[in-house]
């Protein structure tokens, strides 16, 4: 006999959370149960998109569903994830994880005594270029990543670090493969009260060196992740899902480009999280994951304040 279909709810369906609730109603193996959202207006409209109830109080649908994607704003993660835990629900959770260390542990703590699945959202690990890159043995020497963005009103209740830069954080870690030894980092506030653009450099065990910029205030959307290597090196375009490398050969600089079959990064999440739901292989970005990311990008941001407050 067919497995059921795993019931799933959206918890806040503004600008992404109206993409996550597409993508789990795309999915055959889904039910999507309802969606919730505090704009009832909002809230009924993309439920009358995708043919599922809506609700004003999210905690109506839980004792209804198996699995939740939350994308709520940031400050509200701990409350929501903790309550859908509570319930036994499964949690897909937009980054970052949480505020602070101590929500991110309460959370996980929760996910662990329930046995439930606590995945976060670092869409980056479905795109199939960083998938390739990161699969190839070879040791990076340095590795530099790049992720400029045009200035949006959402998503400024965070800072760029926990934005944008923690995309990245997460891709270096994923890259280096060794413990952090050393961390910098400056950041400047430009359109907002918080940091809009930062940059840091993370040195690694191995002898590896990263660095990252991160921009919401720029001209035109940039993805990039450039891996130096002892053979050469390689460039990643995120947004175009390519790989481009350059190496020494018999007849002098050789490059050869990977182009990848498109692949819709927010539905390969939303399929992932099912499968580790429906008891297949375990996320790809965990909790314990993303609370590590979280702690580093926290120690990003507590840098550049100290810097700020000592030049300005």
């Amino acid at each position: 006999m067919p497995m059921p279909k795993t019931r799933v709810a959206v918890l806040g369906v503004g600008y992404m959370g109206k993409f996550h609730a597409e993508k789990f109603a795309a999915l055959p193996e889904v039910d999507l149960v309802g969606v919730a959202d505090a704009d009832a207006k909002r809230a009924a409209e993309i439920a009358a998109q995708l043919g599922c109830e809506h609700v004003t109080d999210y905690r109506r649908l839980l004792p209804r569903v198996e699995a939740a994607c939350v994308a709520v704003p940031t400050e509200k993660h701990h409350e929501v994830v903790s309550a859908c835990l509570e319930a036994g629900v499964h949690v897909l959770v937009e980054k970052p994880l949480a505020r602070t260390l101590e929500e991110a542990d309460g959370m996980l703590a929760l996910a662990h005594a329930r046995g439930r699945v606590l995945q976060v959202g670092h869409l980056q690990r479905f795109n199939p270029a960083f998938a390739a890159l990161a699969a190839e043995p070879a040791k990076p020497l340095f590795i530099d990543i790049e992720r400029l963005a045009p200035f949006k009103a959402r998503g400024t209740d965070v800072d760029v670090i926990l934005d944008l830069m923690i995309h990245d954080l997460d891709l270096a870690l994923a890259l280096s493969r060794a413990p952090l030894e050393q961390l910098s980092a400056s950041g400047f506030r430009v359109l907002t009260g918080a940091i809009d653009i930062a940059s840091a450099r993370l040195e690694f065990a191995d002898g590896c060196i990263a660095n990252l910029s991160a921009s919401r205030v720029s001209q035109a959307p940039v993805r990039k992740v450039r891996v130096f290597r002892h053979d050469g090196y390689v460039s990643a375009d995120l947004q175009g899902q390519k790989l481009r490398h350059v190496r020494r050969g018999k007849a002098g600089i050789e490059e050869v480009e990977q182009v990848f079959e498109r692949r819709d990064e927010l539905q390969s999440q939303a399929a992932a999280f099912v499968g580790a739901v429906r008891g297949g292989a375990a996320p790809q970005a965990d909790g314990d994951q993303g609370r590590h990311v979280l702690a580093l990008a926290l120690q990003v941001a507590r840098l550049v304040d100290e810097r700020l407050a000592r030049y300005g």
